[in-house]
């Protein structure tokens, strides 16, 4: 008998895209904190589904408000994306692209987001920005190979590569007004 997989643990983020007054778009990336689970990687605002929040949408605008201050009246949710797992940490994930106004300086949580990187989607579809490495993670059987943006020093790679990358050719084609 095969033991079902252990449930996942629901969380939720917001994908923050505006428009700076040059015409630029710009992705809203954070680097974590060098603490907990994901300490120094670079991803998307967002958490864990906590009891309170009546909904994933809910979670993810709670959760942009508490680590970058963005104000929930400040995101206009453009579409729900698909649910993404992660494959090392037992999260389903479920994404909103947000258009958000952005604040005059970011204010990120003490401890938990060491900055907010305003990334243009230009720079993220030039061919030099990604690349493949192989990987090894306790949690998997063997190295694998992985897909990453190169952001700077840093790689935005795993689950919020995962959806980023199908998104971006839609965010470039200009399928959203920002």
């Amino acid at each position: 008998m095969i033991n079902p997989a252990p449930p996942r643990i629901k969380s939720a983020v917001l994908v923050p895209v505006f428009r700076r007054p040059d015409g630029e778009l710009c992705v809203v990336l954070v680097r974590r904190g060098e603490g907990g689970l994901h300490g120094g990687e670079l991803g998307f605002p967002g958490g864990k589904c906590e009891p309170a929040d009546v909904s994933a949408r809910a979670t993810a605008l709670r959760e942009t408000h508490e680590e970058i201050g963005i104000e929930a009246g400040h995101v206009e949710i453009l579409e729900t994306l698909p649910p993404v797992d992660t494959l090392t940490t037992g999260y389903l994930i479920f994404p909103f692209l947000g258009r958000i106004v952005p604040p005059a300086a970011w204010r990120c949580r003490a401890g938990e987001i060491a900055e907010v990187l305003e990334i243009p989607a230009q720079e993220l579809a030039r061919p030099e920005a990604r690349g493949e490495d192989i990987a090894h993670f306790p949690t998997w059987p063997a190295p694998k190979r992985i897909s990453f943006y190169q952001i700077g020093p840093h790689r935005l790679w795993g689950a919020s590569y995962r959806i980023l990358q199908p998104l971006l050719p839609r965010l470039l084609a200009g399928e959203w007004r920002f």
